[in-house]
């Protein structure tokens, strides 16, 4: 399942893991995604969003 968040599009970042012997491997930072059961197109759905959209406001929970 792929790790990208359905409201804003937010993906993971790449990177390298840096040793002290300076030895260079690739890494990623994956965003915080939850599921969530959101109001959409005034029907509700499970959608899987990350917690800086839940906190801004940007997705309405269903009740």
């Amino acid at each position: 399942m792929s790790q990208i968040c359905k409201m804003c599009g937010k993906k993971p970042v790449y990177g390298h893991r840096v040793s002290h012997a300076h030895n260079v491997t690739n890494r990623r930072w994956n965003i915080n995604l939850q599921r969530v059961r959101a109001v959409v197109n005034g029907g509700t759905k499970r959608i899987r969003v990350c917690t800086a959209c839940l906190r801004s406001g940007k997705v309405q929970k269903a009740a």
